[in-house]
């Protein structure tokens, strides 16, 4: 893949962002991830707050040390000679998921859907690593992609009011965890009992992007046995 060519967007008079790709790929994320270490290296102290997701990077500069022109010529320059992160850069997490339909709702509409057991859609769900593209919506929330073309599903048209933390969801062709009980939209297949962020730790978020995520499916005792709630889910 040839060395992308960073399109600059002014957001707010101390925010820009650095659009590097149009669609989404996991291939682009190498890519991302060495803009993300270029401009944190080239801004250093000048940077407040530095975030990368599927195709950007929002930059958000001390404006009292730097003019927006000026900022503008050093994401330039420290984007000049961009080559890829190492694909090695990125940790690994196994995430052991509860796969049931007391807590996994949709679990059994997908297979339905697709004329397959709730088994087969397990396997499927289970079968590659996911690619952790951007953190966002609540504390620990990782987007991660891309699921299988045949498990993608749409939103619910009615998000439920109550989501149970853990939760191990699909929309489209992303899937992901919620990391608290929040409001959600996204198809719900099982639960973890991993926790996904905490304050307490030196990096509160267990995911950041670049990660690859692999579920792992387990029994309902595991669950339990690992901290995890059973409690089924509610309607709403």
């Amino acid at each position: 893949m040839s060395a992308p060519r960073p399109r600059i967007e002014t957001v707010a008079y101390d925010t820009l962002t650095v659009r590097l790709f149009e669609a989404i790929d996991e291939a682009h994320m190498p890519w991302i991830l060495a803009a993300d270490a270029a401009l944190r290296e080239r801004f250093d102290e000048a940077l407040i707050d530095l975030v990368p997701s599927y195709t950007t990077l929002m930059l958000h500069y001390d404006a009292l040390r730097l003019g927006q022109a000026e900022a503008r010529a050093m994401i330039v320059e420290a984007l000049a000679d961009l080559a890829p992160a190492s694909d090695r850069e990125g940790r690994h997490h196994v995430i052991p998921v509860w796969y049931d339909e007391s807590v996994g709702p949709e679990l059994v509409t997908i297979a339905e859907r697709l004329g397959v057991e709730p088994a087969d859609v397990i396997r499927r769900h289970c079968e590659r690593d996911y690619c952790a593209f951007a953190l966002g919506f609540a504390p620990g929330y990782a987007f991660m992609g891309l699921v299988e073309e045949a498990l993608a599903t749409p939103r619910l048209s009615t998000p439920r009011q109550r989501v149970p933390a853990g939760s191990v969801g699909i929309a489209e062709r992303q899937t992901a965890i919620y990391p608290m009980r929040s409001p959600g939209g996204w198809n719900i297949l099982g639960r973890t009992a991993v926790t996904l962020f905490d304050r307490s730790r030196d990096e509160a978020s267990l995911f950041r992007p670049g990660d690859r995520v692999r579920f792992e499916a387990i029994d309902r005792d595991t669950f339990v046995e690992q901290g995890g709630d059973p409690t089924p889910m509610e309607a709403s």
